[in-house]
């Protein structure tokens, strides 16, 4: 793969190197520095996080060339210093089409805190859905091409190694242990995928922009970010006891999907869906080897944002479904979800007070988020608030333990 990666360097660092000498120059640096500590309101882990950032985003452009960097160091009280590149790439911009090639963060849809088509750049989950959006998402290797054709755009990406989803350490407060009859035995032989051009992921999008509506029409072949757990149960002839065996597998994924947006009065309505083919679930029917079972997917949101005595809201239902459906998938058939956001400013706009919440309508769970960030002079902003988990089960009960009172202090240049 490292082969097909420099066949396709080659040419765009060609195009790089014809950029004529006399071409317009500049470079630019910007950052921020920041410390994020997060306190557990319950239990006997004294800091959930402790920790200190260094963020740079260098961008150097020549020409219709640019080369973005975006480096970035995070200090840990438990655990070692991470030193990574979020994104590094080139872009390319011609009359009609751009090139952008390197590591990058894709960004796709229209919903807000959670991810329906916005599936290329996996995502680093180890500290749940905490985190901003921007360290959440994991740069890919990758070529992305945007082709105009007046106000709309076609847009092709190809993945040629697969990156995961980043899941908690097994130590972690957001580790949730698999829950088995009997204490299982892991073989990781099939968790890895070759790296092979077969094995690459590809994606196509158009997008449309007119008077009325802004939309998107997407398709993808792409592999599954989280492993299906196949389930091999025998008997240990020795000993007479049963043995549980789990192998966790990535399986191969075909999406297709779309998303709107439209302006009514005063409203903006968006909505997003997306068709999933080669999804593996959990099942508990006996006559199934590997105890799980293949079935479409479908996963949608429709959403209404408006302001209201100068307040920003929006309203999101979300709705998650297996098809043609069975009692002995071990997962609901349904999964609906509804998010509200609040959110207004005051003190001429340096003062802001949000309200991002999550209601798990299947499990009576929610995650409620309100926090405050304050601008104290230019480039400086402290930002406070609190992660509250209810419920005993589902996406958000079950970490009812993990309550937890944040503050960041950051710096940007």
């Amino acid at each position: 793969m490292k082969k097909i990666t420099l066949l396709v360097l080659a040419p765009l660092l060609l195009l790089l190197g014809g950029v004529p000498p006399a071409a317009a120059q500049s470079t630019t640096f910007t950052g921020y520095v920041r410390n994020y500590t997060a306190i557990l309101l319950e239990g006997d882990q004294k800091y959930a996080i402790l920790q200190d950032t260094l963020d740079l985003k260098i961008e150097h452009s020549r020409g219709k060339v640019d080369f973005k960097a975006n480096p970035y160091i995070n200090f840990f009280h438990n655990k070692e210093t991470e030193i990574d590149l979020r994104q590094s790439y080139l872009d390319i911009m011609l009359d009609s089409a751009d090139f952008r090639i390197g590591k990058q963060q894709i960004v796709w849809g229209k919903a807000d805190g959670v991810f329906i088509t916005d599936v290329i750049s996996p995502k680093d989950l180890s500290e749940y859905l905490l985190p901003d959006f921007e360290e959440i998402r994991l740069g890919v290797q990758a070529l992305k091409i945007d082709y105009y054709i007046g106000d709309h755009t076609i847009e092709f990406v190809w993945v040629p190694d697969f990156t995961p989803t980043k899941t908690p350490a097994t130590d972690s407060i957001w580790y949730v242990k698999p829950e088995f009859s009997i204490s299982p035995t892991y073989d990781y032989s099939k968790k890895e995928v070759p790296s092979n051009f077969g094995n690459s992921e590809i994606f196509l999008k158009f997008s449309a922009i007119t008077s009325l509506i802004d939309f998107e029409i997407m398709a993808g072949s792409m592999w599954d970010d989280d492993p299906t757990m196949h389930i091999n149960q025998s008997i240990d002839i020795s000993t007479n006891q049963p043995v549980l065996r789990v192998t966790p597998e990535h399986h191969r994924l075909e999406l297709v999907g779309g998303s709107f947006s439209t302006s009514i009065g005063g409203f903006v309505v968006r909505g997003e869906s997306a068709f999933y083919n080669g999804k593996y679930f959990r099942s508990e029917d006996p006559a199934l080897k590997d105890k799980v079972v293949e079935k479409g997917y479908t996963h949608s949101l429709l959403g209404l944002d408006f302001t209201i005595w100068n307040t920003r809201m929006s309203v999101q239902v979300i709705e998650q479904q297996i098809q043609d459906y069975d009692e002995q998938i071990v997962s609901d058939e349904k999964q609906d979800t509804v998010t509200i956001l609040i959110s207004r400013d005051f003190l001429r706009e340096t003062l802001k007070l949000e309200l991002f919440s999550y209601f798990d309508l299947n499990n009576a769970g929610s995650l409620l988020r309100p926090k405050m960030a304050y601008d104290l002079i230019d480039g400086f902003q402290i930002l406070a608030g609190f992660n509250i988990f209810n419920g005993n089960k589902g996406n958000y009960g079950q970490y009812d333990g993990n309550d937890m009172v944040f503050a960041k202090v950051k710096y940007s240049f």
